[in-house]
């Protein structure tokens, strides 16, 4: 609209510099522009064959840098490679510790020990030209705390 409305503004009740972030995840989130990668995560179940949340940490870390992508982290065999049809990449737990890949809805790599999935995952993002290095001062994610120590640290205790 010839600039006319293509204004987006957050208001926190916090420092202001807090504002841009938000405002770049509001449009992520409505897919106007990616400044960030998108995660794909399927919730656990009885058919995932490794630790989801720390395999999606694993990848966060290495890849959280990078912008543009959309990256899945599956652990159902069976809707996993479904479920991430619309993803860039795609890692996907199987039996035994193994793993496989995906480009899109391609596997492309499988049988990968799942001690040696982030690497090649990294490699083959390298591999297809849509690696960037980290900007200098750019920090991994922290590991998230489990959904027990976060309601535990957010209940007030009082000493008796």
């Amino acid at each position: 609209a010839e600039g006319i409305g293509d204004t987006i503004r957050v208001s926190l009740a916090e420092d202001p510099i807090n504002e841009l972030p938000v405002c770049y995840d509001i449009l992520q989130s409505l897919g106007l522009r990616k400044t960030k990668v998108e995660y794909i995560a399927c919730p656990s179940c009885g058919r995932t064959k490794f630790d989801l949340p720390s395999v999606l940490h694993a990848v966060r870390a290495a890849t959280g840098h990078l912008v543009g992508l959309d990256i899945a982290v599956m652990g159902c065999i069976v809707n996993g490679p479904g479920e991430m049809a619309d993803a860039d990449y795609g890692y996907v737990g199987k039996a035994g510790g193994k793993i496989s890949l995906y480009r899109g809805r391609e596997e492309v790599k499988t049988g990968i020990p799942q001690e040696q999935g982030v690497e090649e995952l990294v490699a083959l993002i390298k591999a297809d030209g849509r690696w960037q290095d980290p900007p200098e001062g750019w920090t991994p994610p922290p590991p998230p705390a489990s959904f027990a120590s976060r309601i535990q640290s957010s209940i007030p205790v009082k000493p008796r």
